[in-house]
């Protein structure tokens, strides 16, 4: 079987078209039911959050030129203490301004993100896109998000750190991570799958953070892999080659009913590519054929060692995008709550 063969076959088996409706714009998110969010309601012992973005700023945003328009967040002030009454020394006001590209940091990816074949999910036109953005498909049709989200953390199972680069995650260690992490995956959750690729970032302990500080002794949590150095930031590293999905994947989300998958990386799937003509296939099955959102960039290295340290890997996710109409992607602040 040739690649492309292998590719057809797996959309074949994956594919969503009509499952919920000729007209449907939305994909596995139907699969976001009540009871889903019951379940994730349920998993709310402690009241712990945790953010899972990253920060937007200028400075520390993780673009380098690799992705034509992916710009990092540029922030202008405004209104500096400007005057809204005839009284200066009365009520002031400050506001400011941010230019960025809506997938350079944490985001999701609409459905209509990416084309095959002259076509978008559920067999819309990929022309449905053009100037004015996303007729179909857009990121704003999915409104909310919030279910029980589950932690897949590859790295942690497999013993290390960071997988290394140009790993391919196949569906053999996606069921070792729910092992290791006592779970079963149930229709409409959001898997969230840590690659440990984030070392590359060096990211500094945020507000709120309890992660070790670089230059400080990292705390040893039974279990924990050895600790690598956070003090060298290199983006080129952090984006290629990277750890991530395999087309197989697909299958295993699929017979599960997952409504979403997001990850540590750039690019969510392995680069290179598993095979050098077929690029990005993983964006083609989950996009195009089965409907289910993908999101990169999510910081997962604190809720990873939270549930290495309590052995709970799943809890309520709030992973709303921000309603950009007809926009192709949004950046989020998502929040896992234990």
């Amino acid at each position: 079987m040739t690649p492309r063969e292998e590719l057809d076959a797996l959309a074949r088996r994956v594919c969503n078209w009509g499952r919920w409706g000729k007209d449907d714009q939305l994909g596995t998110v139907n699969l976001v039911t009540p009871e889903a969010r019951r379940r994730g309601a349920a998993c709310v012992l402690e009241g712990r959050a945790f953010t899972l973005g990253l920060n937007l700023s200028e400075s520390e945003g993780i673009q380098a030129g690799l992705i034509p328009g992916r710009v990092n967040p540029s922030r202008t002030m405004t209104q500096v203490n400007t005057p809204l009454s005839p009284d200066p020394e009365w009520i002031c006001a400050s506001e400011d301004v941010v230019v960025m590209a809506l997938q350079c940091a944490t985001h999701w990816d609409a459905l209509a993100h990416v084309s095959y074949r002259g076509v978008i999910y559920n067999g819309f036109p990929a022309s449905s896109v053009g100037a004015f953005g996303a007729q179909v498909c857009g990121i704003d049709r999915i409104g909310s998000l919030v279910t029980r989200g589950i932690l897949l953390d590859v790295a942690r199972a497999r013993g290390v750190e960071v997988l290394d680069p140009g790993y391919g995650i196949t569906p053999e260690d996606l069921t070792a991570s729910c092992e290791h992490a006592g779970v079963v995956v149930e229709p409409g959750d959001v898997v969230l799958v840590r690659t440990g690729q984030m070392v590359h970032l060096a990211l500094d302990a945020r507000p709120g953070d309890q992660r070790d500080r670089p230059g400080e002794q990292a705390s040893a949590t039974p279990g924990d892999p050895p600790k690598r150095s956070r003090s060298r930031r290199n983006l080129i590293d952090y984006a290629y080659p990277a750890p991530g999905l395999t087309m197989a994947c697909a299958s295993w989300f699929h017979e599960r009913d997952v409504a979403a998958v997001a990850t540590d990386t750039l690019s969510l799937e392995v680069l290179p590519c598993e095979h050098e003509n077929l690029y990005l296939p993983v964006h083609v099955l989950h996009l195009v054929e089965m409907g289910m959102s993908q999101g990169q960039n999510w910081y997962l290295d604190e809720l990873a060692k939270d549930c290495a340290s309590d052995g709970r890997y799943s809890f309520l996710l709030d992973a709303t995008p921000l309603a950009f109409t007809n926009a192709l992607g949004s950046p989020l602040n998502p929040v896992a709550v234990k």
